[in-house]
């Protein structure tokens, strides 16, 4: 960046990146379809050409990242999320007809145009940084707007690396990255762009939003909070031991929707917790492997292990499946069930962003709805069970951001399922048509005949006028 690190030169320069990209907006219109097409193909080639380099700069950052989650998650997701929308391009951009109102009719036309909304700003962490910085400008270039993307201060080398290579697929009045040296994220907050979409904490997005509110910036707000799983006793339980802990190893629990916490039967818990072992003890028997990624930095580290100490030292039950220590050089963290826990606890309260699940019994049904229900909405909700009938009350009793029914996390991937959060758990969504509406303006045209009928109606009103309005009031009630 070229700025001393003071808040002022910070705001000014990116006002003037802003200007760059405002400019554009003005003076080289709307995007076509082939336009658009470029900058996605642009997109879908950056990944390809430095996918090791990406893959590399994302390991650097945590540490200790796995290769294959990197190719899984990031990379293979980020591609597809790009090609869905090469595919619906056309089909989300054309011009929508609409019905004519009655009261209204006098020969015109109705049309809603989607039309790109200009800049648009972009925070994005460092969990999954390849995968929603490009999920996200998938859907900002297929509405055909430019963007600013500023990445997490956890996210060095990958920002050191986009800074590098961008340049070579994109004009700054397209794209422009900036790396988190100290304050950017607020003064990129503060920017008048026509929409901010931030993914992170809540209490971070609280912020943002409160920055955006000053210009009247519209925001889309990707958050988090404890997202809660249930096991009906009916259920395979080798199956959802399976799935669970798949998802709550993976990038070692550090994913948004990963499962927060569980509800067990209380007739299972001894059974849950046997197979838990068995299928830690098989699929991730050393944390220490390069197939198990660290925890992405000291304080996030240090913050799971006061979580553990404190449910431990207040009277929960703490078993590590792994039987290894965590280890605070490495950053490595076991897989972690913390039972017997309660709301004096931080377990209870805090998203726990970590190889650690919370495991909670229950009697009925009507159980899991009431403790859900007394705390925030959470952005994502795993009911297993076979039977419709209660996956059906769960999904009517338990409102959350989206649903994996008889799995976890895999809803996130659907790329024509829309992805977003409910009250505390976020704002706005995206992903496939969704992302293209988010960042689109959806305008509505009226389009008057050469000849309109409610020229009769222009006063003075007589007679015509009244049979007019009594014709068009009883067709209305």
């Amino acid at each position: 960046m070229l700025f001393n690190n003071t808040q002022l030169d910070i705001q000014q320069y990116l006002y003037n990146c802003l200007h760059i990209q405002k400019t554009a907006v003005k003076e080289q219109g709307i995007e076509s379809i082939t336009e658009r097409k470029q900058h996605l193909l642009q997109l879908k080639a950056l990944i390809r050409d430095h996918r090791e380099a990406l893959i590399e700069a994302i390991h650097l950052d945590y540490g200790n990242r796995s290769r294959h989650e990197t190719l899984f998650a990031e990379i293979i997701t980020a591609t597809d999320d790009i090609n869905n929308s090469l595919k619906n391009l056309k089909k989300w951009t054309k011009v929508q007809k609409r019905k004519v109102d009655l009261s209204m009719y006098c020969g015109g036309t109705n049309r809603v145009i989607p039309q790109p909304l200009g800049v648009i700003g972009l925070i994005v962490p460092w969990n999954f940084p390849v995968n929603l910085m490009f999920s996200q400008l998938s859907a900002v270039f297929a509405a055909g707007n430019k963007a600013m993307v500023k990445l997490s201060e956890n996210s060095r080398h990958l920002a050191a690396l986009f800074l590098k290579i961008i340049p070579q697929y994109f004009k700054p009045e397209k794209l422009q990255l900036f790396d988190e040296t100290g304050s950017v994220g607020i003064a990129f907050s503060k920017l008048p762009f026509d929409h901010i979409m931030f993914t992170g904490s809540s209490a971070t997005g609280k912020k943002v939003m409160a920055a955006a509110a000053e210009n009247l910036t519209p925001v889309t707000l990707e958050l988090g909070g404890k997202s809660p799983a249930v096991i009906d006793p009916d259920y395979c339980l080798t199956k959802a031991v399976e799935r669970i802990m798949f998802v709550k190893q993976f990038n070692a629990g550090q994913i948004c929707t990963n499962v927060d916490y569980l509800f067990l039967h209380e007739s299972q818990k001894d059974a849950f917790i046997e197979a838990s072992k068995n299928w830690v003890k098989e699929h991730v028997p050393d944390i220490y492997s390069n197939d198990y990624t660290s925890i992405i930095d000291d304080r996030s580290f240090q913050r799971l292990s006061n979580t553990v100490s404190q449910a431990y030292e207040k009277g929960a039950t703490v078993i590590s499946l792994n039987q290894q220590k965590a280890d605070p050089l490495s950053r490595k963290f076991p897989l972690t069930l913390i039972l017997d826990s309660n709301d004096e606890m931080d377990i209870d309260t805090r998203e726990t962003f970590g190889p650690i699940l919370m495991i909670k019994t229950y009697r009925q049904p009507e159980d899991v709805v009431n403790y859900i229900g007394q705390r925030d909405r959470p952005l994502a909700f795993y009911p297993f069970s076979t039977k419709q009938s209660l996956v059906d009350y769960y999904i009517e009793h338990v409102m959350s951001g989206g649903v994996s029914v008889n799995d976890a996390l895999f809803h996130v991937g659907q790329h024509d399922l829309p992805f977003g959060g409910v009250g505390a758990s976020g704002m706005g969504h995206y992903h496939g048509y969704e992302g293209f509406l988010t960042f689109s303006k959806m305008r509505p045209v009226f389009y008057q005949a050469s000849f309109s009928s409610l020229k009769f109606l222009a006063p003075p009103y007589g007679n015509f006028a009244d049979r007019v309005l009594n014709f068009l009031t009883k067709a209305k009630s």
